[in-house]
C-alpha cells in the first residue's frame, strides 16, 4: 500500500510537473496533494504512484472526492499543495483518453459513427491513417463507421465513447462509471473491451466506479477514498475488510479474482 507521506514545504510549487521519460519512471504520481473548492478542502495528503500497464480502480462513497481527483489528473483543478507529476509522454492532453459519464452531443444533430469517434482527434495534428479502424476494432464496433450514432443501443453508444477516447492512442486511459445504466450483457461486453485493451496493449487504465465486485474482479490496484484522503496500492492490500468498513460504514468482504502481479507484469 502506498504510505501517506507528508509534503515538504517549499520543495515544489503546487501544480503539475513532468517526470523523466524512462521505462522505470511512474506514469503518474501524486505526493502530498491537497484539493478543494473555494474554502472547502475535499482531499488532503493524497499519495499514489501509477506505473505502465496497471489497472486502477477509484472507489468510494458519493462525495468522497473521486471526481475532484479525476478533474485534477485531467488538469481541471490545480493542487492546493503537493504535486501531481506526469511522465513527459502524457504531459500533453494528446496522450490522455477520457470517457465521461455522459455524452453531451446534441441528439438532434445527425451523426455517423465515423463522425462521432473522430471528434476524439480534436487538437491532434497529423494523426496517422488507420486510427479510426483501430479504435472501432478495440471497442468491438468493427465495420460500424457508417452507422447513425443515434440508432445504436445504449451499450453500443457507450463503446463508441470508448472508441472516441481510444482514437487519441492514449498512454493513460480514464473511464468514469462507464457501466452505469447498462444491462448485464452490455456491461459485460464493455468490460471485455477494456480488459482486452489492458491485456493486449498494456494500456494503463483508471476506472472510476461504485461497483466493488467489479473492482475485485478486474483491478490490479485500487485508490479507496475515505475520511478525506485515499488509501492506494495493490488491490489485495486495499480491498480488505477493515478499510472497506471504514469507507462504507458496514462489514464488506470481497473475493479477489486476479493476482495483482499477473495483471500488471510486462
Amino acid at each position: 500500500m502506498t504510505p501517506a507521506r507528508p509534503s515538504t514545504p517549499g520543495a515544489h510549487a503546487p501544480g503539475l510537473r513532468a517526470l523523466d521519460a524512462r521505462a522505470d519512471q511512474p506514469l503518474l504520481e501524486a505526493s502530498g496533494v491537497s484539493l478543494g473548492y473555494a474554502e472547502r478542502t475535499v482531499l488532503s495528503d493524497v499519495n499514489f504512484t501509477i506505473r505502465q500497464g496497471e489497472y486502477w480502480f477509484f472507489l468510494g462513497p458519493n462525495g468522497a472526492g473521486k471526481s475532484t481527483l479525476l478533474r485534477s489528473i485531467l488538469g481541471g483543478i490545480p493542487a492546493r499543495s503537493g504535486l501531481i507529476r506526469r511522465r513527459p509522454d502524457i504531459a500533453s492532453p494528446d496522450r490522455l483518453g477520457y470517457v465521461p459519464q455522459r455524452c453531451e452531443l446534441n441528439p438532434t444533430l445527425p451523426t455517423t459513427m465515423r463522425e462521432f469517434v473522430s471528434l476524439g482527434l480534436a487538437g491532434i495534428r497529423g494523426a496517422e491513417p488507420g486510427r479510426l479502424a483501430w479504435a472501432l476494432e478495440r471497442a468491438n464496433l468493427r465495420g460500424m463507421e457508417r452507422r447513425d450514432y443515434w440508432s445504436l443501443s445504449g451499450g453500443q453508444r457507450q463503446r463508441a465513447m470508448l472508441a472516441r477516447a481510444l482514437i487519441r492512442r492514449p498512454a493513460l486511459f480514464i473511464v468514469d462509471e462507464p457501466t452505469t445504466g447498462l444491462d448485464p450483457p452490455s456491461a459485460d461486453l464493455l468490460m471485455r473491451s477494456i480488459d482486452e485493451l489492458h491485456t493486449a496493449e498494456r494500456l494503463t487504465t483508471i476506472f472510476v466506479t461504485h461497483d466493488l465486485p467489479l473492482a475485485a474482479k478486474h483491478a490490479t490496484h485500487v485508490a479507496l477514498f475515505l475520511e478525506g484522503t485515499i488509501h492506494a496500492g495493490p488491490a489485495d492490500q486495499v480491498l480488505v475488510p477493515p478499510l472497506l468498513e471504514r469507507a462504507y460504514g458496514l462489514p464488506i468482504e470481497l473475493h479477489l479474482h486476479h493476482h495483482t502481479d499477473e495483471r500488471s507484469a510486462p
